[in-house]
């Protein structure tokens, strides 16, 4: 999986916010709180892992483009 460079951008935002939540489950796992410490985790694990998997109203442009893109320019088959 390539990522292009708006999404790397995106990615490293997303990152700033959830590496500082996911430090701090684990030290709340490491004083003895499991369940907000796990939560903690699981929230910055989620902030990573959502928007890679769902569509949001600003991918809806380019989906529209690739689906245009790819039934006009279809790739030669090996045959051709």
């Amino acid at each position: 999986m390539r990522l292009g460079i708006l999404e790397m951008v995106g990615l490293g935002a997303t990152l700033i916010f959830a590496i500082p939540v996911g430090v701090f489950g684990l030290t709340l796992l490491g004083d003895g709180r499991t369940v907000f410490g796990g939560a903690m985790l699981l929230l910055a694990v989620l902030m990573v892992a959502l928007p890679k998997f769902l569509t949001m109203p600003q991918d809806i442009p380019s989906l529209a483009a690739e689906k245009v893109i790819g039934g006009v320019a279809k790739e030669p088959d090996e045959e051709e």
